[in-house]
């Protein structure tokens, strides 16, 4: 694709993104925090240990904190807008949706802006929700709940710097905020700044010493910077103060596989398996006990079981996930014709339930777009990965979605390499440092273009990647084996 598109697209979702506070001179509440319109104390004291709930990730049992409240008031609004926001069951999900946007004109102006910058996100208007976003901060700029909500979401959609400046702003309103300490952890180990990461997990530990989401976020943590033993303690630790907090057995078992023992990674998973909270964490957890299979370099063993998931998936309505089975079922093809015929079933996926929302949809169809554009390139088939890649471009320049932005400036980067064309491609891959895939290309490219620190610092964030994804398990523990470049 052009250099000039790419920039554009890049520009305009960093320069809106990031614009500076209060840009649209609303006019601030005189409330600190923002209201919540419930004619019942009930429901009102339900939404609210519902937020906390959310903020310390029991992220099923907020859930249903928001179901009691809707049920003890059908017209609170912003418990519907939650409930859609963090649920799982895409039926659910969609009837949430409306019900909190046929609700939204009878609110106040600050909990409309909450509802639309949901709603908007969910139904693919990334621009439209980002400034409704910003518009609800810059009214509320007082409320230290907002900015963590924001900032997490962020942190979700891939824009951690973003997230750590939301972190940072809620902490300026209250320094020992133990959820935005947890994110800002987060942030600056994705960062690789693993001191400034344990630093304020310490803080946001010793706040709350008998809550499992601290040693759980300590343990992903620690498995980030490499230190497996002690990520191992921390997860247990956090089984220890509640054994269903599930996420915690996950932990487990990624932890094992990373570390190459994908039998016992497989016992972890097991027990999460089981003691899944939803249809859709089971199904993930799934993937992730196939992925050992992968690990392992057994296909047949990971080729039955993520078919399985996804058959499962399909019975359970469960199209997100079906799609995520196919599409990773083809990332570690040998033949090039059965990764695109398991990409084809996962775009099918997609289309099967029309209350799957508009931005997952977009979100994974953009992952298996830039499946499809590698696979086809591979395979010789240049007008397929072409059609592809100008697919990906035109997602990306109409939503600036931060996910499908990845997906495009991934695909479009590696094409460029195919072509040699190393001083463009590097532009692009520069804009998707997450992905191993993309870390290993950006080594090769600045070998090729002479930039030694440059390259030195990818190889070092490529061989220090410790994420439970299928990207890494293709990538990583190869490029370990592989002697350093000079």
């Amino acid at each position: 694709m052009r250099r000039s598109t790419y920039a554009v697209v890049v520009l305009m979702f960093s320069v809106f993104l990031t614009a500076p506070a209060f840009a649209h001179h609303l006019k601030q509440s005189a409330s600190a925090s923002l209201p919540v319109t419930t004619s019942s104390p009930q429901a009102r004291a339900l939404y609210e240990k519902g937020m906390q709930d959310y903020e310390n990730l029991y992220l099923e049992r907020c859930n249903d904190d928001w179901r009691a409240a809707v049920k003890a008031d059908p017209d609170l609004a912003l418990a519907w807008a939650w409930i859609a926001f963090n649920g799982s069951d895409p039926k659910e999900i969609s009837a949430a949706r409306e019900k909190a946007k046929a609700l939204a004109p009878k609110l106040t102006p600050g909990e409309q802006l909450m509802i639309a910058w949901i709603v908007k996100v969910q139904e693919g208007d990334a621009i439209g929700g980002i400034s409704a976003m910003n518009d609800m901060l810059e009214m509320y700029p007082r409320d230290k709940h907002l900015f963590y909500l924001a900032g997490n979401w962020l942190m979700g959609e891939e824009g951690a710097d973003q997230a750590q400046r939301m972190m940072e702003k809620a902490l300026a309103i209250d320094k020992s905020f133990p959820a935005a300490l947890n994110d800002l952890a987060y942030s600056y180990a994705r960062n690789r700044e693993f001191d400034k990461a344990f630093a304020a997990m310490d803080r946001y530990v010793a706040l709350l010493p008998n809550e499992p989401n601290p040693q759980d976020s300590y343990g992903e943590l620690k498995r980030m910077a490499g230190d497996f033993d002690g990520s191992l303690q921390h997860y247990r630790a956090a089984l220890k103060i509640d054994p269903d907090f599930v996420t915690s057995q996950v932990g487990l078992g990624d932890t094992y596989a990373l570390m190459g023992n994908q039998e016992q990674a497989r016992v972890e998973y097991d027990k999460a398996i089981r003691f899944a909270h939803t249809e859709a964490d089971r199904l993930s957890y799934q993937m992730q006990k196939a992925m050992t299979w992968v690990r392992q370099g057994n296909y047949t063993e990971a080729d039955k079981m993520f078919s399985e998931v996804a058959q499962t998936a399909h019975a359970k309505e469960q199209e997100l996930q079906e799609a995520q089975a196919y599409r990773q079922l083809a990332e570690y093809q040998t033949d090039d014709g059965a990764a695109l015929k398991y990409l084809q079933e996962a775009e099918e996926s997609l289309g099967h339930n029309a209350t799957i929302s508009k931005g997952d949809r977009d979100e994974e169809m953009s992952r298996i777009l830039r499946v499809r554009a590698l696979r086809a390139a591979q395979a010789g088939n240049s007008a397929l990965a072409d059609a592809s890649l100008k697919k990906l471009e035109a997602m990306a320049t109409a939503s600036r979605n931060r996910v499908i932005l990845s997906s495009y400036n991934g695909a479009a980067g590696t094409l460029l390499m195919d072509q040699k064309k190393y001083d463009e491609a590097i532009g692009y891959l520069e804009e998707d440092q997450s992905n191993p895939f993309t870390l290993e290309l950006l080594v090769q490219a600045y070998y090729q273009t002479d930039q030694t620190d440059k390259l030195h610092e990818a190889e070092a964030r490529l061989r220090g990647t410790n994420m439970p994804t299928m990207e890494q398990a293709l990538v990583v523990p190869a490029a370990r084996q592989q002697r350093p470049h000079i």
